[in-house]
């Protein structure tokens, strides 16, 4: 069986969530909607892929910049809640639900005569009993509160209704290690993005000089040392009636012997001790605390370890931390250490606005306009010079 998957990922993210598939033996491809005009229009926030069974267990497993994996069960259209729950009735529920499993439902509607979303959500839950001959539990869907209902998602656009089918259960940036976080955390898999978009070689020397928890270093060791990002979690698909667990047992074996225990040096500091505890911390429950050297240093103390590396940076940009704080000295000192320290090294800097990243002084050779905790933010990719 073949699955219409579309992976949802951050605005800015999607080539890499491409490659990444491409990696995986999977094409994707960026869906594309239709403007009032009938011109093609490039939709952001996610790519569609086709795969097998084993694959869509392969993919929840591996990617790193995706924030969950929907399968479309099925579309039609509708202009009448009657038509809705009688379409909506004939769609295999019965492959992805378990008898009584709970389940949560989201409605979208843009510019379509069922324009309700209670009222949608009402009859696609009716539609469902329908299909399966029993009552439905609904619960609201709280990341916060386990077990997580099974997530339906249906989404109206001119009268086409789109219904789909979470995969993936708790968000996939949810990787199982960040128990604790120091202030303003950034995403995994945010993180992760910043490290694919930078080209680091996952062998030269990394260094993230305001690490907080750890996160840029943990998914780099991660990703050094070829750990499978989901390898110690829970997913949707585990609850659906035809869930393999051989066949998953399997798809994890695979990963597991993959993995390898050097790593190149990563060095990791922040100046707020408390951080660096947390860090610390995470990085234990991830499995890679041995391969990052994380020290409490302000950035002016911080030694190369080489010659030629990747700068892997979040500094703070005086938004979540400090707001209000003027951060243009910060980012000066910061730009002095990077010439006086890392000549001709790679930087991958995400930072809040062109005036902050330009008291770096260092030219940027592309710029990646992405959301970072709702701050509008871009990832300015470089060399020091």
């Amino acid at each position: 069986m073949s699955y219409r998957l579309f992976a949802v990922t951050a605005p800015g993210l999607e080539p890499l969530v491409m490659t990444e598939l491409a990696n995986l033996g999977l094409s994707a491809q960026k869906p594309t909607s239709f403007s009032l005009s009938g011109e093609p229009v490039e939709e952001t926030g996610g790519v569609e892929f086709e795969a097998s069974r084993t694959d869509l267990y392969r993919a929840n497993l591996w990617l790193r910049t995706a924030n969950r994996i929907i399968y479309r069960l099925g579309e039609f259209r509708a202009v009448s809640f009657p038509e809705l729950r009688k379409k909506a009735a004939r769609l295999p529920w019965e492959t992805v639900l378990s008898p009584g499993q709970p389940v949560a439902i989201r409605v979208t509607c843009r510019k379509s005569r069922l324009y309700h979303s209670d009222g949608v959500a009402e009859r696609v839950a009716g539609a469902i009993q329908d299909a399966l001959k029993q009552p439905v539990p609904l619960k609201k869907f709280d990341e916060s509160s386990l077990p997580l209902p099974q997530l339906i998602i249906v989404r109206f656009s001119h009268d086409e209704c789109v219904i789909s089918v979470d995969t993936s259960g708790a968000l996939l940036h949810r990787r199982g290690y960040r128990l604790e976080t120091a202030k303003a955390p950034l995403r995994e898999s945010l993180a992760a993005g910043m490290l694919l978009a930078s080209g680091w070689d996952r062998q030269s020397p990394l260094v993230d000089p305001f690490c907080g928890s750890g996160t840029i270093p943990i998914e780099a060791a991660m990703m050094a040392r070829k750990i499978a990002p989901g390898k110690n979690r829970q997913f949707a698909f585990m609850d659906w009636p035809g869930f393999n667990k051989k066949n998953w047992e399997k798809v994890l074996q695979q990963a597991t012997s993959h993995e390898i225990r050097h790593s190149p040096v990563i060095q990791a500091s922040d100046r707020d001790a408390g951080a660096i505890r947390i860090a610390k911390e995470n990085a234990d429950r991830a499995g890679v605390l041995n391969s990052i050297q994380f020290e409490c240093l302000a950035i002016s103390a911080v030694q190369p370890a080489g010659l030629s590396g990747w700068i892997v940076t979040n500094p703070p940009y005086g938004v979540r931390i400090s707001p209000g704080r003027d951060m243009r000295d910060l980012y000066a000192r910061f730009g002095d250490v990077l010439r006086e320290k890392y000549p001709a090294w790679h930087t991958a800097i995400l930072s809040s606005s062109d005036v902050l990243y330009g008291q770096l002084r260092l030219p940027a050779q592309d710029k990646i306009q992405l959301i970072n905790g709702g701050i509008p933010v871009s990832l300015y990719l470089g060399r020091v010079e």
